[in-house]
């Protein structure tokens, strides 16, 4: 495993990240919320007990990656972790198809790629390393406008990825495997926000792309 003992993991970023955890910072008992950051810990107590992590989640619900940038400084360089995992891009994409009146709010292609680069860029050569997983749609459909887009967001993500030597989750790939087997909406009613089975996907594949191979 590539987290060591005493070592500090945050995760950061939007609703599916929040998932409902204390602020300022959500760690420690009760304090990670109720998605993947907490099964996260949970399963990194359970399967390496002799590996105690500090895991922390300062994912805020809303974000898009234009707010990870104005909070970058206080709610991950302050915080001194160790490994940063970051899942930003669902409300970028989001809000051009939801909110399309309100341009000023979207967050369009080349200022995301743009702007997790910068972001990967400082944060480097400071910390282990980190994780960055895509954003996803749980729609099934391709050709969807807004799985489409949402794909080109998880590109620039991999690009990323691999221009830095980031460690790369591909959520979408995740739920596409799922989807197979299971309806949609059995997941997440509104094809963002997951229920439990969603968020133990996320988690492990989190894990298993930090070599954590029991969990």
């Amino acid at each position: 495993m590539l987290l060591k003992k005493g070592q500090r993991l945050l995760m950061i970023g939007d609703s599916v990240t929040d998932a409902g955890r204390t602020y300022p910072v959500g760690q420690g008992l009760g304090g990670m919320g109720s998605g993947y950051p907490a099964l996260v810990r949970a399963l990194l107590e359970s399967s390496y007990p002799e590996t105690p992590i500090h895991v922390m989640n300062v994912g805020i619900s809303g974000n898009t990656v234009r707010d990870l940038n104005t909070r970058w400084q206080c709610d991950v360089i302050d915080l001194t972790p160790d490994w940063v995992s970051v899942m930003i891009g669902i409300n970028d994409v989001w809000r051009q198809y939801d909110s399309p009146t309100m341009p000023a709010i979207h967050v369009y292609l080349p200022e995301y790629e743009r702007t997790l680069r910068a972001l990967v860029d400082r944060t480097m050569p400071i910390t282990q390393g980190m994780v960055l997983l895509t954003p996803y749609y749980m729609e099934p459909n391709k050709n969807d406008p807004m799985r489409k887009t949402m794909d080109a967001y998880g590109a620039a993500v991999k690009k990323i990825a691999e221009a830095t030597g980031a460690l790369f989750v591909d959520t979408q790939a995740l739920f596409d495997h799922l989807f197979a087997h299971t309806y949609p909406a059995t997941v997440a009613w509104d094809r963002i926000h997951p229920n439990m089975t969603g968020h133990m996907l996320l988690a492990r594949a989190l894990l298993k792309a930090l070599g954590a191979q029991r969990c």
